[in-house]
């Protein structure tokens, strides 16, 4: 996502958040609070799905899933800017530190943490 689109998004919900006068619940404690919660209802969305039926969703399911996965979004943005964070300056260096932590050439095909590993 170009920064100044996620820019865009994180003007538009600031001012929606003023308009109804909701930043004072938007407490980066309450954000985060709330992020939990819908990564849970995301999660929901795939309980008790076989690897294959996660993959191939149906339609409505599929847009249902979208709209958890933007709630997600919305709370870290949100949560981003109440912490005047950059989140993608965080992503950013947090792929460099993955880079390091899990160099390619031997973590290929294993999915086991960084700690699980030998030196």
């Amino acid at each position: 996502m170009p920064k100044d689109r996620l820019e865009r998004l994180n003007q538009r919900l600031l001012r929606f958040a003023r308009e109804r006068d909701w930043e004072q619940f938007h407490s980066p404690k309450n954000l985060a609070m709330a992020l939990a919660g819908e990564c849970g209802e995301l999660l929901e969305h795939f309980q008790w799905l076989s690897e294959e039926q996660s993959a191939s969703l149906a339609p409505e399911k599929k847009k249902e899933v979208a709209f958890e996965m933007a709630d997600i979004l919305i709370y870290l943005i949100r949560l981003s800017e109440r912490l005047n964070l950059d989140l993608l300056d965080a992503v950013e260096a947090k792929i460099a530190i993955n880079e390091q932590r899990y160099p390619a050439h031997r973590v290929r095909g294993d999915a086991r943490r960084a700690s699980e590993y030998e030196d």
